[in-house]
């Protein structure tokens, strides 16, 4: 008989003595051992707080891999310890806490109370994106960066692009403040890979040019953020080339108790450069096996306002407007003002969660984003003989939805420990509205993406130094795309030409993956996968003759990766990583029909094989005493058969007429090899007095074939940027000085295709265009009010610069005062 099976017989005894003969000696009885055992129940509850403030801390990992037990922290710094009775070696981790090693009879001597003190010098924490398993990222061979809640609540970030950014190892590209398109390591776009609670969000129709799908995920419900860098194809097949973004939302979380726990926050955020107004609010309700989970938000943001100091080549002294049926080209009053540029966005959650008992966890998820219409401002900034080129150039509104259902299963079998299954529907609507200058005729053109996925992840311990990861992916894609001409004057219609064809694309895989423990101090990991994908698309010859009236394209793809970690000591960590990856061409490669750039359209090419990235990593960690971190990581990447727009021949011509003007034909052909190299650099200093110095340094350069054979400069490897930030953290405020800077980049280190983009750059002593350098320097505070108030506030761009990113098409913003009131309840 247990303990706790004994308490409950002598409870029970207790009970039928009161029964029996109800004496104030036998109510006693009950009413202590009652007592005694719901203090021992509740003794379970872990507390873990900040231990300069007493604050609780949330998301604090409780961990023990040989028994493959997983727990973690809610708002109340609460967590139920109880399958961890008897477990000798219990890792507790926090990012930005020091690590505490314990066990669970130390933990019951401290009343299940724990204090973690500050330090943001550790080499060790738990991640998801590296296999799609919880595991401690020691063990990983590539560069995984995590991005805070707490680094989320203090620097308010506007939009999920922004979010990535503050990580100081992310480059964000705007064309439009409804955007934010993520460079990592020389790759951006459709060689880049989104998941949202594991789930892929690349579609087939997301592009080679720059994309904005990352707005869609709303930053307020974001529960933690993962950027993998280097090749990733493995465990996440196609796209996987430059690196990948895992979000995962805010998960509902069950009463630890007998109580419901209803529990909250609520905010309201305003910032004085595009006088944005944002309400967010989020409430959990949980019980013992259910727990549901809402959240809302809703963002209104005005054009956007530059700085003062800055090439003058940025601003855009006029706008079109539309007046007594005519287009005028009209003055703006202020300068700085980046119109249009305004626009709106809303998103909603819901979340499901339901847990039989230990072994079984269910969970449904419901995703809505939409936002309103908005301007494309480089395109509006883009002239023709002294006039603007369009009267309007606007996205429609894009919207995203996803219904999901995740099933983990956690109990030892024969062929695994856990599993997982991940299904999930996504809905995916975007258009785009344009209409020349004093022209009558707009072009509409819609897209509609419908996304299923199934995905099955295995994880086995097969030695007590050996673990298995299999799965397998199913994904299916239908594309709808329609086009439209409207007369504005008459408000007659007519189909026009679609920007895709009708279209379906599949991809099935296979994946095994083996991570080794060597010794305490070396770990091996090794994966491959096999992956074979299938497009049919049907085109239209009504508005355009077509050489063909289908493509069929089917092919495979097999990748994988090779990796050591090695761990001398505490202090030091090797990693090296050898790796492959691929994309397979999708619909907008093989489909799409667009002006590229001023007299230039791309036509279909069915004819296009995967590309192949080979990538190598060495990275190095160390920690000095107990106040300095260092972390470098270097890396090589070459991609072969590589997309790329090039010259192409229609129907054997090399000039066609496209939306009334004569246009160069192009096409995304395998017609080049790239390589990208680099260098991740970051440091932490420990200062006295509660001060915390840190910096993220990166270096890239990427070249790719042109025409001819000969070599250019990659158009998604930005110059040298950084992050440098001093932080001080008090018994309650929380101030945080930085600075975010880009190095210059040349006309000669521009991509070809892009030096003739006068609408994106300055202009250099020469009349050419190019990228000049910048910085911000910034300040942001956090301080609670009372305990379920907090007041976030900063001031962004203190100096007022004019500055536009690498590639952007609007300027950032100028001085910009942001503050935010957050509730909790």
């Amino acid at each position: 008989m247990t303990h706790r099976t004994s308490q409950f017989v002598v409870i029970a005894k207790c009970f039928h003595r009161m029964f029996l003969n109800p004496s104030k000696t036998n109510i006693f009885c009950f009413i202590g051992l009652f007592l005694f055992v719901t203090v021992q129940l509740n003794a379970q509850t872990l507390t873990v707080t900040n231990a300069a403030t007493g604050e609780p801390l949330e998301m604090v990992a409780i961990w023990n891999e040989a028994n493959n037990l997983y727990a973690i922290t809610n708002s109340k710094g609460q967590a139920d310890v109880s399958s961890f009775k008897n477990i000798n070696k219990i890792e507790i981790s926090s990012l930005g806490f020091k690590t505490v090693n314990t066990n669970y009879d130390e933990l019951q001597q401290k009343n299940f109370v724990l204090l973690m003190n500050v330090s943001n010098l550790n080499l060790t924490e738990v991640v998801l994106s590296g296999t799609r398993w919880r595991q401690t990222n020691r063990y990983l061979p590539y560069k995984i960066e995590t991005i805070s809640k707490r680094d989320v609540v203090l620097q308010n970030p506007q939009t999920a692009a922004d979010l990535l950014e503050i990580s100081g190892k992310v480059f964000i590209q705007k064309s439009q403040q409804g955007g934010g398109s993520p460079m990592i390591r020389g790759f951006s776009t459709n060689r880049l890979l989104y998941t949202v609670d594991g789930v892929r969000m690349n579609n087939a129709i997301f592009r080679s040019g720059n994309l904005q799908n990352v707005i869609s995920l709303d930053a307020f419900a974001t529960e933690s953020t993962e950027v993998l860098f280097g090749p990733s194809s493995v465990i996440y097949g196609s796209d996987a080339i430059g690196g990948v973004m895992s979000f995962q939302t805010l998960t509902p979380q069950f009463s630890l108790d007998e109580k419901t726990l209803v529990k909250g926050n609520a905010v309201y955020r305003y910032a004085s450069a595009n006088n944005e107004s944002t309400g967010h609010f989020h409430a959990n309700v949980g019980w013992k096996r259910w727990a549901f989970l809402t959240s809302v938000t809703s963002q209104n943001y005005d054009h956007l306002r530059q700085g003062r100091h800055g090439p003058d080549d940025y601003l855009k002294p006029f706008f079109v407007q539309r007046i007594n049926s005519e287009d005028q080209v009209v003055g703006q009053d202020d300068k700085l003002l980046q119109k249009p540029s305004a626009f709106s966005q809303i998103n909603v959650m819901h979340k499901v969660r339901f847990q039989p008992n230990e072994a079984w966890d269910f969970q449904y998820g419901f995703h809505y984003s939409e936002t309103s219409p908005y301007g494309r401002y480089d395109r509006h900034n883009r002239q023709r003989d002294g006039l603007p080129q369009f009267a309007q150039w606007d996205y429609g509104p894009q919207l995203w939805m996803m219904n999901h259902i995740n099933i983990t299963h956690t109990r030892k079998r024969q062929f695994f420990d856990d599993f997982t299954i991940r299904l999930a529907h996504q809905h995916f609507e975007e258009s785009r509205i344009n209409r020349r200058l004093n022209n009558d005729i707009q072009n509409n053109q819609y897209e509609q993406v419908n996304a299923t996925s199934v995905n099955l992840d295995f994880k086995k311990a097969i030695s007590a130094g050996s673990t298995l990861f299999y799965g397998a992916e199913y994904i299916f894609n239908d594309v709808n795309s329609t086009g439209k001409e409207l007369d504005i004057i008459t408000s007659n219609a007519t189909a026009a030409l679609s920007r895709y064809p009708e279209s379906l694309w599949q991809s099935a895989a296979v994946y095994l993956s083996n991570e080794i423990k060597l010794n305490p101090k070396t770990t091996l990991q090794g994966g491959l996968r096999y992956n074979y994908f299938k497009l049919n698309a049907d085109f239209d010859p009504q508005f355009l003759n077509f050489p063909f009236t289908e493509a069929n394209v089917s092919n495979s793809a097999v990748t994988g990766s090779f990796g050591a970690v090695y761990r001398p000591t505490k202090r030091w960590i090797f990693k090296a990583n050898l790796g492959t990856a691929f994309r397979a061409p999708n619909v907008d490669d093989i489909g799409k029909i667009f002006d590229s750039e001023p007299g230039a359209v791309t036509v279909p090419n069915p004819d296009l094989k995967p590309e192949y990235a080979y990538n190598f990593d060495l990275g190095v960690a160390v920690v000095v005493g107990n106040f300095i971190k260092l972390d470098v990581t270097g890396y090589y990447t070459l991609l072969n058969n590589a997309m790329v727009r090039r010259d192409f021949l229609f129907n054997g011509e090399d000039t066609i007429i496209f939306q009334d003007e004569p246009s160069r034909v192009q096409a995304i052909q395998n017609a080049a090899n790239a390589y990208v190299y680099g260098l991740q650099f970051g440091a932490e200093f420990k200062l006295p007095e509660g001060f915390t110095f840190s910096t993220d340094l990166n270096f890239q350069k990427g070249e790719e074939e042109t025409d001819g054979g000969i070599k250019g400069p990659s158009r998604h490897a930005p110059p040298f940027f950084g992050f440098s930030r001093l932080t001080y953290q008090g018994d309650k405020l929380n101030l945080q000085l930085y600075t975010q800077f880009q190095g210059e980049q040349s006309f000669e280190n521009l991509a070809i295709e892009e030096r003739s983009k006068d609408e994106i750059y300055a202009k250099d002593r020469n009349g050419n265009n190019f990228s000049p350098a910048w910085y911000t320097l910034n300040i942001k505070a956090l301080y609670p009010l009372t305990e379920n108030l907090t007041l976030t506030t900063g001031l962004e761009n203190i100096t007022d610069q004019r500055y536009r990113p690498f590639s952007s098409g609007i300027s950032g913003a100028g001085r910009n005062f942001i503050m935010a009131l957050r509730a909790n309840f």
